[in-house]
């Protein structure tokens, strides 16, 4: 006769939950899989009511969303979890929060009131760091970024080196503050790039657009930049700003 599954298997998910987090400090070079155990060990601890998948390997129900690349900092990450008893997403927020590592910080729950969250997430704010550089010389990289109708750049993945376009998935591109040629920090040069990136397949990292700048102007960071996500969303195509993906579930 068949081993029957736990009863905690067919238990129905009764809420869902949204989750924004962030990645700071040190833990933006823990990877996805990290974040991952991370997470489920603090919905243990902070005893959240989780809801499981069927069968004799029952998993937790989390669903991950447009992860930012291990070594990036984020301000906007997002995951969605499924749970057996209703809960108040305020509480859940503090319970995690404490639960998780300083850096991987909870910054708001909201009940999924809403379908195709994952739809919603269109593009990323980004902030680079770019230290030993004028704010000239990375000025003149993103005009001739913008100015180029395709930018093809090199990516190693599983299957061998893949070549895709990074110049159609940029949508805005800017040194600030705008007025200054450069900053300095500690006596060196010191400029600060942001921009908007449209998600799209192949996705286009943080890395690819830089690697972009090198291919149009022979930019070369003398130290690895440090990256920040810092809005992740809807994209607004008048404005072309990222939106909060939280709000039609706040109205709802």
């Amino acid at each position: 006769m068949a081993r029957r599954p736990p009863e905690r298997d067919v238990a129905p998910t009764v809420q869902r939950l949204r989750l924004h987090y962030a990645k700071r400090g040190r833990l933006r070079f823990s990877s996805h899989r990290d974040f991952q155990r991370a997470l489920e060990r603090a919905l243990r601890r902070a005893e959240v009511p989780m809801a499981y998948s069927a069968g004799f390997s029952p998993h937790p129900k989390i669903s991950y969303a447009n992860s930012a690349p291990t070594g990036v900092a984020s301000e906007a990450e997002y995951v969605e979890i499924g749970v057996a008893a209703a809960c108040d997403p305020g509480r859940v927020r503090l319970a995690l929060d404490e639960a998780l590592p300083t850096g991987l910080d909870i910054v708001e729950v909201v009940e999924a009131r809403t379908p195709d969250f994952v739809q919603r997430l269109e593009a990323s704010r980004w902030r680079f760091e770019l230290l030993g550089m004028k704010g000239d010389d990375v000025r003149a990289g993103v005009e001739a970024l913008l100015a180029a109708p395709e930018v093809e750049v090199e990516r190693l993945t599983k299957q061998g080196i893949r070549r895709f376009d990074a110049r159609g998935a940029v949508v805005t591109m800017q040194v600030e503050p705008p007025s200054d040629a450069s900053l300095t920090v500690g006596g060196a040069d010191y400029a600060i790039l942001t921009g908007v990136v449209r998600h799209v397949t192949p996705s286009v990292r943080p890395d690819d657009v830089l690697a972009a700048l090198r291919r149009v102007a022979d930019l070369v960071p003398p130290v690895p930049p440090r990256v920040t996500r810092l809005a992740q969303g809807p994209l607004d195509p008048v404005t072309a700003t990222v939106g909060d993906p939280f709000a039609p579930d706040r109205s709802a």
